[in-house]
């Protein structure tokens, strides 16, 4: 099979689908591996440290889409690279359709294989390829925000952990996944008082049981996050409906009786986001202000880490990539249910039902294709 990792191009991302230690193993189950020049520069891995391990280096995205069977990217294409994806053509990445209805229709039009990192599953429940990138962006997220909560950043010009003589900042974490459990610690870490809202009540018990003293549980309702979030200096929205629009927990109204100068991080900006208010903005214009209070919704946390998150991530993808690309598409989601799970899109069809329930769109399960 013949694999293509073209340079991501949405704003500030600075990350790679593939390592050269990537292009190594597929090569070495007789793969041809184009990447595109530069691809790598920005999480510090440059042309030579791909042409070391085989790869063959493409001066434009037009070629790599042209002569790919398989793309593997980071983020989602963006509008430019719509018509360049071909018919039949697997496309491996971050996709999250349920946010995007321009997205979700141009690859509907594409007629590609549309393999979604963020709704692989495995039969625990768990997300093998968002669990890297949730974790980044979970531990990211405290220390944005106590970045922004810093009166010479707009905010209340409160530090997060107090001093003697001073009570702590309150943090609010909605969601007790991946996300929240980092992030938890990292804001647990840096001495705030932590309240994590979950609507489970087994994980709540397994948070309080390995969770430091300043790190408190609480059952998610709407009661609930409406007392917290009016206490909290910092709001950090973690939930994830694998696939699906997250749904808005805090409202603008809630906002508006927040305190001025606190910050809000929607982490679940990506698929919609969980606070009313929610926008997604860029590294280079990372927030804005709505009734007083600061927003933080990067839609791609973990580019500003890129070294990091290009590592993390491509630790998960890599098995997943080398099966496909040894099976092609039908037999490696034949057996392995958890690369069927992925596929969002067959040749026109929509085989992820949080993507056509976002966008009442027809479904058609997976296993008409399958056959």
């Amino acid at each position: 099979m013949i694999i293509g990792v073209p340079k991501e191009i949405k704003q500030n991302e600075n990350r790679v689908g593939l390592l050269p230690v990537g292009v190594q193993e597929l090569k070495k189950h007789g793969h041809t591996v184009l990447v595109e020049a530069n691809a790598g520069v920005g999480s510090g891995f440059d042309d030579d440290s791909y042409k070391k391990v085989g790869a063959k280096i493409i001066f434009s995205a037009k070629e790599i889409y042209k002569k790919a069977d398989m793309i593997i990217k980071v983020k989602e294409p963006i509008k430019v690279e719509y018509n360049l994806i071909k018919k039949d053509q697997i496309l491996f990445t971050y996709l999250h359709f349920a946010a995007s209805e321009e997205l979700t229709l141009a690859l509907i039009k594409s007629k590609a294989v549309c393999i979604a990192y963020e709704t692989v599953q495995k039969s625990d429940g768990s997300l093998p390829l968002l669990i890297p990138m949730s974790e980044v962006a979970g531990r990211m997220a405290p220390q944005e925000g106590a970045k922004y909560l810093e009166r010479t950043s707009g905010g209340r010009g409160v530090l997060l952990a107090g001093v003697p003589g001073t009570i702590p900042a309150e943090v609010v974490i909605i969601g007790g996944g991946v996300v929240g459990t980092n992030a938890a610690k990292i804001a647990a870490g840096l001495g705030a008082h932590v309240t994590i809202l979950d609507s489970n009540l087994q994980r709540l018990r397994y948070l309080d049981d390995i969770m430091p003293k300043n790190v408190s549980t609480r059952m998610s309702n709407q009661h609930n996050i409406q007392e917290c979030v009016i206490a909290a200096d910092l709001v950090i929205g973690a939930v994830l409906i694998p696939g699906a629009k997250a749904p808005k927990l805090v409202t603008r109204e809630l906002l508006k009786k927040m305190k001025k100068g606190s910050v809000v991080i929607d982490v679940a900006v990506d698929q919609g986001g969980c606070i009313e208010t929610c926008k997604p903005t860029t590294h280079e214009n990372p927030t804005y202000v709505v009734e007083g209070v600061i927003h933080y919704c990067v839609a791609n946390m973990p580019g500003a880490v890129p070294y990091t998150s290009t590592v993390a991530l491509t630790n998960a993808t890599l098995p997943y990539a080398v099966e496909i690309a040894n099976n092609g598409w039908k037999k490696a989601a034949k057996n392995n249910p958890e690369i069927s799970s992925g596929i969002n899109m067959i040749d026109g069809n929509v085989t992820y039902k949080g993507v056509s329930d976002a966008w009442n769109l027809k479904f058609s399960p997976i296993e008409n294709f399958l056959k």
